[in-house]
């Protein structure tokens, strides 16, 4: 008997299905064997665990539950779990990193370990029942910040797939519009355009201006809409969460080459922006001190503004822009994972 459950349970699911209801259908029927979630969005932060809470309040014959993640860059539903209380199966690239928890018998919540930030998102668990088929919808939000990106030759220069690549190699990922959003009702104010992970172009305005749309606009997160992803060139908005590790300072007159040795000298590695970031969000990290960090940029990270230390009356990660390698002039941000 269990055999023939095994077998039954492990046929291969399709990859994805489209997860969207078609508008003005009717709502989905009152739950029957599922419970309602207390609270509808779980937070936490890059490295931590999670668990997406699913209960059953009774136990059908010959019932499925399966879980399953809709990834906002296309909106579809990818499988990570299947089980039917006896037998469990795991799909896709999170599969290492979920388990189900099962304090008990009616118990099919999923925990997530080592929580990374492409983990973020809406995720279903649905009961497959026959014609009694029912789900519940819960987000996983991250804590984190939001930073405006772009390269060393300028503004506008990232198609999508550029902007994408350009914030996973600066320890972060392009954000969600609700990340950019957040991010926007917290102070954010960038007058330049840029990628978002769905394939649109905002940016945010607290303070309306004439550059910026001008001064009648209300103050928001504006939107170019959905662009062409290999054509049209805008900044990006990049998203990161906790560090595991620290970034610290190294003072000293360094060209960019012995900043980078500096840090390795120390065991360490010169510093990401989203690591600078990260350490400036969780951290509290406050330095009057530009330094260099990977991507040949110069920054310096302030919590408490004060007027000797660029004079702005806001909390943040202040830039030099990019100078010249050689310039011996900055000491080096270095980090050390744990």
């Amino acid at each position: 008997m269990h055999r023939l459950l095994l077998l039954w349970l492990l046929v291969a699911p399709p990859a994805s299905s489209i997860f969207q209801r078609p508008t003005g259908s009717p709502a989905p029927p009152r739950l029957q064997y599922l419970l309602e979630p207390l609270h509808a969005a779980v937070h936490t932060q890059r490295g931590a665990t999670a668990t997406l809470p699913c209960v059953l309040r009774a136990l059908p014959r010959n019932y499925r539950v399966k879980w399953s993640k809709v990834e906002p860059a296309n909106y579809r539903e990818s499988i990570i779990i299947i089980t039917n209380g006896l037998y469990h199966k795991n799909y896709g690239p999170l599969s290492p990193r979920v388990r189900l928890r099962h304090s008990h018998r009616y118990d099919a919540s999923l925990t997530i370990t080592d929580v990374a930030l492409e983990d973020e998102g809406r995720y279903r668990c649905q009961l497959v029942n026959g014609l009694e088929d029912e789900s519940v919808s819960l987000t996983l939000h991250l804590e984190g910040v939001v930073f405006p990106y772009q390269p060393s030759n300028g503004r506008y220069k990232f198609n999508y797939h550029e902007a994408k690549r350009a914030c996973e190699q600066q320890d972060s990922r392009l954000a969600t519009y609700q990340q950019l959003y957040k991010a926007w009702t917290e102070g954010l104010d960038w007058c330049n355009a840029g990628w978002i992970l769905d394939g649109t172009v905002h940016y945010p305005i607290i303070n309306s201006r004439e550059p910026c749309g001008g001064r009648l606009l209300l103050p928001g997160v504006r939107t170019y809409g959905a662009r062409d992803k290999q054509k049209d060139r805008f900044d990006a908005f990049c998203f990161t969460s906790a560090l595991q590790g620290s970034v610290y300072f190294i003072r000293g007159h360094l060209n960019f080459k012995e900043a980078g040795q500096a840090c390795r000298n120390h065991g360490a590695a010169i510093a990401k922006v989203g690591q600078l970031y990260s350490a400036w969000k969780f951290s509290q990290l406050d330095r009057c001190d530009g330094g260099w960090l990977a991507d040949g940029s110069v920054r310096y990270p302030i919590t408490t503004p004060r007027q000797r230390c660029g004079g702005l009356p806001d909390p943040g990660v202040r830039s030099f822009g990019f100078p010249s390698k050689e310039l011996r002039t900055y000491g080096t941000y270095c980090f050390a994972g744990k």
